[in-house]
């Protein structure tokens, strides 16, 4: 079995969650799923933004995003950044589902209390979590169920966008550029989130009236070029989403923007 893992790229056991590509020394370590969540779940509604943007803004609103203006970044690292998708056939054989967690466990010896068993619990909640209004989702668990579902809401002419790199995390950071690459609020793009599991899992979704740019940042090192999502319909958001809590809004009376992790993707049709 570990041979296996070893040579397909998948985590089998605990003492594999890190490699040395994520194991940056001038950043501080990546923050764990559950408790980075919970950090900001138990905001008040009246916590101001310079207190909440303590290791980056999650989100934000669009005019916060200005050329010459300043934004302090959260991490952008996929605390598991080099796993790999399985095959189809093989993907299909996985028990991927909440109700086989422990035969899943017991397949890729994940014991109780470890970092993996927390990213799986995680990762299958958001995977079997019903989807809000408008919204069309699913999680893909090989390269051929990422494109069949991007062919079906997109069809074959696509473009994809991601991140150059994870340089700017945890800084505050001067903006450059912002190119508007996708504004046409009729089409919206396809957005899949990576998810921490075992191989290589992303959650897409497709939600309506969502524009993307191209966002230059100037950090410490470099510029980066980031990817930024914002949402111009909240209206069926949870009232208790992270970013009504930062903002001081409640759904349907703000857009709300993101950046787009590490090995996160954005998918538009291209249009002509």
């Amino acid at each position: 079995m570990h041979l296996f893992c070893e040579e397909a790229n998948v985590v089998c056991s605990t003492n594999s969650l890190v490699k040395e590509i994520i194991n940056d020394t001038i950043l501080p370590p990546i923050a764990q799923w559950n408790d980075d969540k919970l950090k900001y779940d138990d905001l008040p509604n009246e916590t101001p933004l310079s207190v909440a943007s303590q290791g980056g803004l999650p989100y934000f609103r669009e005019s916060m995003v200005k050329e010459g203006g300043f934004m302090p970044i959260p991490d952008l690292r996929d605390p598991m950044s080099y796993k790999s998708f399985l095959p189809r056939p093989l993907a299909l054989k996985i028990p991927f589902s909440f109700y086989r967690i422990k035969e899943l466990k017991k397949i890729f010896d994940v014991v109780d209390e470890s970092n993996m068993n927390k990213y799986i619990q995680e990762a299958l909640e958001t995977c079997e979590k019903s989807p809000i209004q408008g919204e069309q989702c699913s999680c893909v668990t090989s390269a051929e169920d990422l494109i069949d579902f991007v062919v079906e809401k997109l069809g074959h002419s696509v473009h994809i966008w991601s991140i150059e790199s994870v340089i700017g995390s945890y800084e505050n950071v001067t903006i450059g550029a912002v190119k508007l690459i996708h504004g046409n609020l009729s089409e919206p793009p396809a957005l899949c989130h990576s998810l921490p599991f075992l191989f290589q899992v992303y959650y897409c979704h497709v939600l309506q009236k969502v524009k993307v740019y191209v966002v230059d940042i100037h950090a410490q090192k470099k510029v980066n070029h980031m990817i930024m999502a914002c949402h111009y319909d909240t209206s069926t958001w949870d009232p208790n989403h992270l970013s009504f809590k930062l903002l001081g809004f409640s759904p349907g009376l703000i857009e709300v923007c993101h950046w787009i992790n590490e090995n996160g993707m954005v998918w538009t049709k291209n249009m002509g």
